[in-house]
């Protein structure tokens, strides 16, 4: 959500949008909430008393009235949702943008978000599938990748060289990566299960790349059990990136052999994109969003398991010429779907209809 925001507010301010983008404050006891609703929403069981339930009514509600204005006023996720408290105050046309699977939320979790969600005047979501039934109107817009951004322009190949000497990984033979934030929904563990079912036969690389985010009080847990996990293993590079290494991220997608995304639940995987767009094949699980993106023996394989993922990066691994073809296919898929201009045209016909609806 933060990488598009940052480049779609400057396309839509060239446009003549006076279009901003303001943060919520929150202190930690807010974040872990926030967290375990999150996990709730994605499928994972979370016991979430009252008092943090009452958490989630007061972020920046102080303060709202310094950056909330405009005529239209987007909100996006549930962390941030109470905001629409204010609308008595403050007016205008307010939108809540999901950007996560909510179609199977816990009943007591769904319960409270929705008495927020009815208060606006239409919700966004990434597809039908994602959505709940409501009674205010729903849109339906996909992320997207901008091809010109750091992370998915062309790189020379002395750059992308110049990368992998700077994290000490060599090209001598195939690399698998997968690159996420380190959180248990995107599964590091199970990626690197799969990379030693099929370095039982394979000989290949291993590179899992990312961060940790300011917000998730779970990511250095998550962190310290994959380095455990990993030590010792020379042909698994974990690589703690800071933020903005756009480059480097995009350097480390275009070494690689095979581009995986093994999340246990997901919104919509830009990483997933982000290699399509680079024409590598890709190897995702069926879940979320990404079914959207990979539709399977076209333009990726998609996998439902552990040994599903690891005979998929065999497959590719053995055959180059498919995973040439894959990669092919996607890059005409995301050129299709899923680039700004699309998702900016969308957000601009969703402004049209809320501007000239009563």
């Amino acid at each position: 959500m933060a990488e598009i925001l940052g480049r779609m507010l400057p396309l839509m301010q060239q446009l003549g949008i006076d279009a901003r983008w303001n943060v919520i404050k929150g202190h930690p006891d807010f974040f872990q909430t926030t967290k375990k609703f999150h996990n709730a929403i994605q499928g994972r069981k979370e016991k979430i008393s009252w008092k943090e339930f009452s958490l989630l009514l007061d972020p920046s509600q102080g303060e709202a009235e310094e950056f909330l204005h405009g005529d239209i006023i987007l909100v996006h996720d549930p962390q941030p949702i109470a905001l629409v408290s204010k609308r008595m105050d403050l007016g205008e046309k307010w939108v809540w943008r999901c950007h996560i699977d909510v179609s199977d939320p816990p009943t007591h979790v769904w319960s409270f978000i929705q008495e927020f969600v009815t208060q606006y005047d239409a919700a966004v979501f990434t597809a039908p599938s994602f959505a709940q039934e409501l009674p205010v109107r729903q849109f339906f817009i996909a992320p997207s990748i901008d091809p010109l951004s750091e992370k998915n322009k062309e790189l020379s190949e002395a750059t992308v060289e110049s990368v992998l000497a700077k994290y000490g990984i060599p090209r001598d033979k195939p690399i698998i990566t997968q690159v996420s934030r380190f959180d248990h929904l995107k599964d590091p563990i199970g990626v690197v299960q799969a990379f030693e079912m099929v370095r039982g036969s394979m000989d290949c690389r291993l590179v899992l790349a990312g961060g940790i985010a300011s917000d998730d009080p779970e990511s250095d847990k998550v962190l310290a059990e994959v380095r455990e996990r990993t030590a010792g293993n020379e042909d698994i590079h974990l690589l703690l990136l800071p933020p903005e290494s756009h480059l480097e991220i995009n350097a480390l997608q275009r070494a690689s052999a095979v581009i995986l995304q093994k999340s246990l639940r997901e919104g919509f995987g830009l990483t997933v994109t982000e290699a399509m767009w680079k024409r590598k094949p890709v190897v995702a699980s069926a879940v979320g969003g990404i079914t959207l993106q990979v539709k399977n023996n076209f333009n990726g394989l998609l996998c439902h398991n552990l040994e599903e993922a690891a005979n998929a990066l065999k497959q590719l691994l053995s055959n180059p010429e498919y995973a040439r073809r894959l990669g092919e296919n996607g890059r005409e898929y995301v050129r299709q779907n899923f680039l700004i201009t699309r998702h900016l045209r969308d957000y601009l016909l969703l402004f049209l209809s809320l501007s000239s609806s009563n």
